[in-house]
């Protein structure tokens, strides 16, 4: 089979896997913070949808207090088929998951590879519809051909990362960021897999090989539908007791209004609204200088906060960090 055919385009973001043992506060985070539709499958497993899929957020039982999987939706069985040829023409062990497994994802087939940082990739082609009319807060979220959001990973190893999604997904370098925080200096790198601005976003500190996070996805987004949608779960985050993360404020790059909550496992939800779309005829990668235009101050952040941060970034030196070599190969060098 040809394995060089491009998916890009085919592919979004369809699904997130989460395990925690928290599973009052994320209800209530999911379902009456951010505002989405809740389904208890039983004491274990809990769902989460944003749309008419049977499931955008699966969250087990379990101590990671962390992302444990991305489900990835492709197109059509040729595009399903072309990805699973290249990981395997490369010596990645695919299996395929269960029948149980792809039913409480809400699709019809799965299968799963090993991602970076220990995040299992899944990839799939037929989402199940829910019959069950939706029950949440938000008037409703942006999803369809642009996926269902993004996910952002902090690494030591960001070439390498990038060369993975290249190499899976033909994932495109939108443009990049440099940041100064607290003295830090960072580099993000952000990659589209469609037309949404990216799907994946990767951070690293420049010239130190440390990781100052302890989760392996640092944050998540969603797009809500409307302004009043992200005003509305802003005041209900701060009304039930949640931190927060980030003010509202606005990207220098993708133009996105948002903020940030910290959920309940530890790592941050952003809820954001209005991105720019990419039109693949005419975008050149760019660099931008700081994260934000405006806002997006950071919220009851102590010493002790920016203390531990060097203290998981000192300890990170002693880690090593998973890149799956054989997809990720000797990395894709910045432009």
């Amino acid at each position: 089979m040809n394995t060089t055919t491009s998916v890009f385009g085919a592919v979004h973001l369809g699904y997130i896997v989460i395990e925690s043992n928290r599973f009052t506060d994320w209800r209530r985070f999911g379902a009456d913070a951010i505002g989405m539709h809740h389904d208890a499958v039983d004491s274990h497993l809990m769902r989460f949808r944003l749309d008419d899929q049977e499931c955008r957020f699966l969250v087990r039982r379990g101590p990671a207090e962390d992302v444990v999987a991305t489900g990835w939706h492709i197109d059509d069985h040729a595009g399903f088929e072309q990805i699973e040829a290249r990981i395997r023409a490369h010596g990645v062990p695919v299996a395929e998951g269960t029948a149980e497994e792809a039913a409480l994802r809400g699709v019809e087939r799965l299968l799963r590879f090993p991602g970076p940082k220990g995040v299992t990739q899944e990839i799939y082609t037929t989402p199940r519809m829910a019959s069950e009319p939706l029950r949440m807060l938000a008037s409703g979220w942006v999803t369809g051909d642009s996926g269902m959001g993004h996910i952002a990973i902090t690494s030591t190893k960001p070439t390498q990362l990038r060369g993975y999604f290249s190499t899976v997904f033909d994932a495109r370098l939108t443009d990049y960021i440099d940041e100064a925080i607290s003295g830090v200096k960072l580099k993000v790198r952000f990659l589209r897999v469609n037309e949404r601005h990216h799907s994946i976003a990767i951070a690293a500190v420049r010239g130190l090989p440390i990781d100052p996070i302890r989760t392996r996805v640092q944050h998540l987004n969603i797009q809500a539908a409307s302004l009043d949608d992200l005003a509305r779960s802003y005041d209900r985050v701060h009304e039930l007791g949640f931190d927060m993360a980030l003010s509202v404020g606005q990207h220098t790059n993708d133009k996105e209004l948002s903020y940030y909550a910290r959920t309940p496992s530890g790592f941050e939800w952003e809820v954001g609204w209005n991105p720019i779309v990419i039109d693949e005829a005419t975008w050149q990668p760019s660099t931008h200088r700081g994260i934000s235009i405006w806002g997006h101050t950071p919220v009851g952040q102590t010493i002790i906060d920016k203390l531990d941060q060097f203290r998981l970034g000192g300890l990170s030196l002693a880690r090593r960090e998973d890149t799956v070599p054989s997809l990720s190969g000797a990395g894709t060098p910045d432009d």
